[in-house]
């Protein structure tokens, strides 16, 4: 069995081509598709976190509402951009999600993408420390988020507090038993992979990656699960950790995913730079008939070396057309590959 869940950048734009034309639209819409993926049999409800950007930000409150709608599909985020958080504050919101959600929320974080903005991190009171850069300062924040998630006391109480203490140091409440083992970590590079796992994080690898041998993007990412698994080991974790990756997956069954997506059968990586210093690869995307997609996806070595499969969905089509490209690759592509 592989865990096959979506996962939405949340675009929207006041189009008359977009069924998401504002951000409550795209918010109530990520709402709706994450009950209909339930009811689908889907395991996974994951979204995008991008500031000054036309896209989900602020993932909480939309997890909170998820959880709340939903009882059983696992509901996370894939990823949130570390150089803009608190983690002490992030640490509450993500603590009360998770309760609300009854121990489903599967926290993916990481050091961010390219942005929209020159440094909008900053605009967010976060600067970092001398001599360091915005990706020290990233996984900084992620270390201390970590350790605040295993809910032991570190601050001193009020002799004269509001409210009676309970003894000893005190922690960050609410607190959510279990949460800190459900950190993922987006990892680009197989040397933040074996990070991860030292850290103790599962590890999710996305469509885009560092490139740092040349080979297509499926064998470079099996080849960082590798490094991955094998750092898990020698830091001596004693739990099974969970590894997941990101496709665009669409099964032509009808007229509307041949218009849509037709012309992507052809499509293949693509090699560019995101940002002066960094070359990567960005994977294909897969939209074939079922048959033929079941024979490309038994080739892909990242999606058979993970336990998780992550469909990047198009939201801005609405929730109806992209519950049925879930539909699709679950009832038509999933059974044949040994995933249901």
């Amino acid at each position: 069995m592989k865990k096959i869940g979506f996962l939405s950048f949340g675009h929207w734009t006041p189009s008359p081509h977009s069924q998401t034309r504002s951000a409550s639209d795209a918010l109530l819409q990520a709402i709706d598709l994450a009950v209909a993926a339930e009811e689908l049999g889907a395991d996974g409800a994951y979204f995008r976190d991008h500031h000054f950007a036309r896209q989900y930000a602020s993932p909480f409150p939309l997890l909170a509402a998820i959880g709340a709608r939903t009882s059983r599909i696992e509901i996370g985020t894939g990823v949130i951009d570390m150089r803009y958080e608190n983690p002490l504050y992030m640490a509450e919101d993500a603590g009360a999600a998770d309760l609300i959600s009854g121990g489903r929320l599967q926290l993916g974080i990481s050091r961010g993408s390219p942005e929209q903005v020159i440094d909008g991190w900053r605009h967010f009171g976060h600067l970092p420390s001398e001599g360091a850069t915005d990706a020290d300062m990233a996984r900084a924040h992620t270390e201390r988020l970590l350790d605040v998630l295993r809910g032991e006391g570190f601050a001193e109480p009020n002799p004269n507090p509001m409210f009676s203490n309970p003894p000893g140091l005190l922690r960050v409440e609410p607190h959510s038993e279990g949460l800190r083992d459900r950190i993922w970590w987006g990892s680009s590079s197989n040397a933040t992979a074996a990070w991860a796992a030292g850290l103790g994080m599962n590890l999710q690898s996305s469509t885009l990656k560092d490139d740092e041998s040349g080979e297509p993007l499926h064998v470079q990412q099996r080849k960082q699960i590798e490094v991955y698994r094998e750092a898990w080991r020698e830091a001596g974790h004693t739990r099974e950790p969970r590894v997941s990756v990101s496709r665009s997956i669409f099964a032509l069954v009808d007229d509307r995913d041949r218009a849509y997506f037709g012309r992507e059968g052809n499509s293949k990586d693509q090699i560019g730079y995101i940002d002066a210093n960094t070359r990567a690869i960005f994977g294909r995307s897969y939209a074939a008939e079922p048959d033929v997609l079941v024979k490309q996806l038994a080739q892909d070595e990242a999606v058979a070396a993970a336990d998780t499969l992550l469909l990047t969905v198009p939201n801005q089509l609405g929730v109806a057309y992209n519950a049925h490209v879930i539909e699709s690759i679950l009832t038509h592509v999933a059974p044949a590959l040994g995933w249901r």
